[in-house]
């Protein structure tokens, strides 16, 4: 088993990027790492990180492909994003870390996993780097497209482009079975309503909770028939949401709070107890924002699954409702999308499919989910 194992149904883009790996003349300091969500960029990109550092190209058996793959290994680095951007600070203090030369590998990787969330100073400070790379230092972009709302032109052109497609629900439902242990028909499920999504496939086969939100939200387009009702299935979306990513957010803050108050010296005595005790109110702030914005992005990334699965339902009617002949995006709801179809006519279909959408622009303004939602519900209620 290889580190290109990893990377799920696509065959072009690890024949790219393994000839590149093997061969010197074929690299370039950057790249780019593009494809809808749950495409595997970040996965891709640090399988061929890994094959960078192997010296059998990704061999997936020895030390290196091992701690690259485990985020372990001392010279690559991995950006995850978990607030709402990447500032401009961290942004330097990692690209200056990466300028460094190598201490066990070939090179030093930086992997930025959502590149785009970079703010527009965080963008300018990556592009100095960028432009005059230093020595043995490869920069590994993923983001969503290669449009400049999503990557600044000046960066991207600076980089070689990996674009990346969805994979199929049969590659997907293999990849679960084989290496996740999951029982075939459960996988086959998963892997059909999951939009091509590895990760969301992943947490539909294994997770009740994540089975029954999935089936709480494809249920609100037929379940919303008053105004009253759009109000108060708006409330519970929001909430969900929040209870979401505050059981995710809960222990992890708490193990973070505790790790701080250790490293501050709580609870030492003697002098310069007092000086230490100003300094870890300072740090103590800083983590509270961290943390706040994290669990910002958290609640977003749980109301945008929602969202997601509520497009394809009115796509979906689109669909039966014009008689294509195309898969589902949600097979196991036929009889309600059928229903639908038949209820509204195609206009009125379109009208909902607009306003969820219209939703998570607003959410990716910043609009307050309270209100994005609400409007929302009573567009779907109005039809």
């Amino acid at each position: 088993m290889t580190v290109w194992d990893e990377v799920i149904g696509q065959p072009s883009a690890v024949a790219e990027l393994s000839a590149a790996a093997e061969s010197p003349a074929a690299m370039t300091h950057a790249w780019l790492f593009t494809g809808p969500p749950g495409s595997g960029r970040s996965v891709a990109a640090r399988a061929f990180a890994a094959a960078l550092q192997c010296p059998r190209h990704g061999c997936g058996e020895c030390q290196s492909c091992h701690t690259v793959m485990a985020g372990t290994h001392s010279d690559v680095r991995e950006v995850v994003p978990e607030g709402l951007s990447i500032s401009v600070r961290s942004m330097r203090q990692l690209v200056q870390s990466a300028a460094r030369r190598p201490v066990t590998g070939r090179y030093q990787i930086l992997i930025i996993t959502d590149a785009d969330r970079l703010t527009e100073r965080g963008a300018n400070a990556l592009l100095k780097f960028v432009e005059e790379p230093p020595d043995q230092t490869i920069f590994l972009l993923c983001a969503p497209s290669d449009h400049p709302e999503d990557v600044p032109v000046t960066i991207r052109s600076r980089c070689r482009p990996v674009p990346l497609h969805t994979p199929s629900a049969a590659a997907i439902a293999d990849v679960l079975v084989r290496r996740d242990g999951i029982e075939p028909e459960t996988a086959s499920w998963a892997a059909s309503v999951a939009g091509g999504h590895v990760g969301r496939a992943r947490r539909l086969a294994r997770d009740p909770e994540a089975r029954n939100h999935r089936e709480l939200v494809l249920g609100l387009p037929l379940r919303v028939r008053g105004i009253g009702d759009a109000f108060t299935y708006a409330g519970d979306l929001v909430r969900d949401a929040k209870a979401e990513a505050s059981e995710l957010s809960e222990s992890r803050d708490a193990a973070e709070r505790e790790e701080l108050a250790v490293a501050m010296g709580a609870g030492g005595t003697g002098k310069g107890v007092a000086a230490a005790a100003r300094g870890a109110k300072a740090a103590e702030r800083d983590l509270e924002r961290q943390q706040k914005s994290r669990n910002t992005r958290t609640q977003r990334d749980a109301l945008d699954r929602a969202l997601v699965d509520l497009a394809g339902f009115f796509r979906d009617a689109l669909v039966v409702g014009s008689g294509a002949q195309v898969p589902l995006t949600h097979p196991d709801r036929d009889s309600d999308i059928r229903r639908a179809a038949t209820e509204w006519g195609p206009e009125s279909v379109l009208r909902r499919l607009e306003a969820v959408l219209a939703c998570r622009t607003a959410l990716d303004q910043n609009v307050k989910p309270e209100i994005a939602v609400e409007a929302m519900m009573t567009s779907l209620q109005q039809g």
